[in-house]
């Protein structure tokens, strides 16, 4: 009897004291700091034994003024150590010769001038709403139009614009929003044109930072999305009463210097 009762008292007890309180003897929380000054500290994060920790950074031996950010993995951890979505460094982002739709080609009977293609695609899964950050480096050649085994030099001294930018879909709603479904997200481009035939090809780059917030058309979480880099040419139109409008023969192949793309979930 002595030992039920023993047990029942431990029960209560650990009951009792589950929440613990600093400064309070009524917390709220599994944790609770009642100052109003509170801080906590963590040693394992500090300079001392963290490497992600870069303690003194500028030097003027004040330690509260070098912050650096906190993350929360996915088991609940505290860590300093920041691991991006996609980071391709010193790797090339987008390799042309493993990109089917890596080109694009605006024909002169093409009647409103532009021309498209999807370059590559991501898939990201979000377990809330969330705010996607991209930063991406595209390059790019611009030509008259492809030939085997090189493409013809654009000599026309017309001009072409070349533009990059990203989509997001909802994989769940394909109608979805239409306005959010034919929004460009980090817009780039660049207007290009030669006289010559003598003229070289060279890479360009179309570079951009954005912001996307990726929010479930239906309110369903975990929601995943789909991430386009599309890329696109146009030229102007010229009225052709034959045949409508008429637009600039021109050949672009998108991925083919070093490309970088970076993108982290907030």
């Amino acid at each position: 009897m002595e030992k039920i009762g023993f047990i029942i008292f431990l029960l209560l007890f650990q009951n009792n004291f589950a929440q613990v309180g600093i400064g309070t003897t009524d917390p709220q929380q599994k944790l609770h700091i009642a100052s109003p000054t509170g801080t906590l500290r963590v040693e394992s994060l500090d300079k001392n034994f963290n490497v992600y920790n870069g303690g003194d950074i500028n030097n003027d031996g004040d330690f509260t003024n070098d912050l650096y950010p906190l993350y929360v993995d996915g088991y609940g951890d505290f860590t300093l150590f920041f691991k991006p979505l996609l980071n391709s460094e010193d790797l090339d982002a987008f390799n042309d010769s493993e990109l089917p739709n890596s080109s694009v080609s605006l024909f002169s009977n093409d009647d409103d001038g532009i021309a498209t293609t999807i370059i590559t695609t991501y898939t990201i899964t979000v377990r809330r709403e969330s705010v996607l950050e991209l930063k991406y480096n595209m390059s790019y050649e611009v030509y008259l139009e492809d030939s085997s085994p090189n493409p013809i030099i654009l000599s026309d001294r017309l001009a072409r614009r070349i533009e990059t930018y990203i989509t997001a879909d909802d994989v769940a709603d394909p109608v979805g929003n239409p306005f959010e479904d034919l929004r460009k997200y980090g817009p780039a481009s660049k207007c290009y044109s030669s006289g010559s035939l003598n003229s070289a090809p060279g890479t360009f780059y179309n570079s951009c930072t954005t912001y996307i917030t990726l929010r479930s058309d239906t309110n369903t979480y975990p929601a995943t999305f789909t991430i386009r880099f599309n890329g696109a040419v146009s030229s102007d139109i010229k009225p052709n009463t034959a045949s409508g409008n008429t637009s600039e023969n021109t050949f672009v192949k998108f991925a083919t210097g070093d490309d970088f793309v970076f993108a982290r979930l907030h």
